[in-house]
């Protein structure tokens, strides 16, 4: 079986944000696909991390991509076929707390690495991670399509529409030629799994009130959201960019990487299942008043599963039990089950049959 129809393999790939969550899971992957993988991220922001629970020997820079004249030196001497990009101030709650940090790295960050791509000869594709929090929320009961409105409330998502914006400019300016780099944006749900002690976030939340033995006070119980593994969110990056490598200009565009209707669940609701994979947990509602954030949000897919054959593979309460086992393991063995959670994933995908794995 050959992944991605081995288009990975011996490709020099540039992966920012590669020492945060969704940025060292991918790193993983690229790795395991033998692609040659370079990083460029800011030191892992949380300890432990998962970066450095995978321990893996690439290349790396540890590098703001506020610094123009560092980044595009980086592009210069590793000459990328294809850079992911998901350096990002990726929470909401901070970009309250310093809104002009979140602009500066979501907006002006990700203009210094597009521009560094623009004089680095050799370049096939560039996917730029933004988020499911793009678009101007409505409070729908149905799935935003790409087509639909950008915005935000808050700076982290006003932040990420504003940058597929930039990102739309860019290819329409700059990267318009037939042999231009192939530009396109990647928004998933949100994503879960083994490996992220961010800070404000549900579920890392959870695991440290459950190393303190304290139940998590929850802000938000009623809000939705399309939960999904982060390998979900990863295939279809990796699915985009066998597209970009093999020069497909119709796939240089926006796409979206969601669940299926099952993984659009509330907060208390997944919590109540997570539960039942890891009796330890325990939560209470918090009456403080918490700064805005959308109440209703889900994703339309259908344009990633007609043109590129990606689609879902795990089923929301797949996704918990393998989050649950992952920190589980970790807390009897401070190592990571990582790669046994990939294994499992790609043969899930080749019992699915689903187009990137494939013979």
């Amino acid at each position: 079986m050959k992944l991605f129809a081995d288009n990975y393999r011996g490709r020099r790939v540039l992966l920012t944000g590669h020492t945060g969550f969704k940025g060292s899971w991918l790193a993983l992957w690229l790795s395991e696909l033998g692609a040659e993988v370079v990083g460029l991220a800011l030191p892992p922001q949380t300890s432990p991390n998962h970066w450095e629970l995978l321990d893996l020997k690439i290349p790396e820079h540890r590098t703001d991509i506020r610094d123009s004249t560092a980044v595009a030196a980086i592009l210069s001497n590793t000459r990328p076929e294809l850079v992911f990009h998901l350096a990002a101030q990726p929470l909401v709650r901070r970009s309250y707390h310093n809104p002009l940090d979140t602009w500066s790295t979501n907006v002006m960050g990700t203009a210094h690495v597009l521009e560094a791509c623009r004089h680095t000869p050799g370049i096939r594709g560039i996917v730029v991670v933004t988020t499911d929090k793009c678009y101007e929320n409505q409070e729908w009961s149905w799935g935003y399509r790409e087509t639909d409105r950008l915005g935000g409330h808050d700076p982290y998502s006003a932040s990420k529409a504003a940058t597929e914006l930039l990102v739309s400019s860019y290819r329409r300016a700059f990267f318009n030629m037939p042999h231009s780099p192939l530009l396109a944006t990647a928004r998933a749900g949100n994503v879960i799994g083994g490996g992220d002690w961010s800070e404000d976030r549900l579920l890392p939340d959870l695991v440290r009130a459950v190393d303190e033995h304290a139940a998590l006070e929850v802000r938000s119980p009623l809000a939705t959201r399309p939960w999904q593994h982060v390998l979900e969110s990863l295939s279809g990056y990796l699915s985009l960019g066998q597209k970009l490598l093999e020069a497909r200009r119709e796939t240089a565009d926006s796409w979206n990487f969601g669940p299926d209707p099952d993984g659009n669940a509330s907060v208390m609701d997944m919590l109540t299942r997570l539960q039942r994979h890891w009796p330890a947990l325990s939560w209470q509602c918090t009456a403080r008043p918490q700064p805005h954030e959308a109440g209703l949000l889900y994703l339309d897919s259908a344009k990633a599963k007609a043109f590129l054959g990606w689609r879902p593979l795990w089923t929301l309460d797949d996704a918990l039990a393998a989050t649950a086992a992952w920190y589980r393991h970790y807390a009897a063995t401070q190592s990571a089950c990582s790669r046994a959670q990939l294994a499992a994933y790609i043969a899930a995908a080749r019992a699915a049959k689903v187009a990137w794995c494939q013979a």
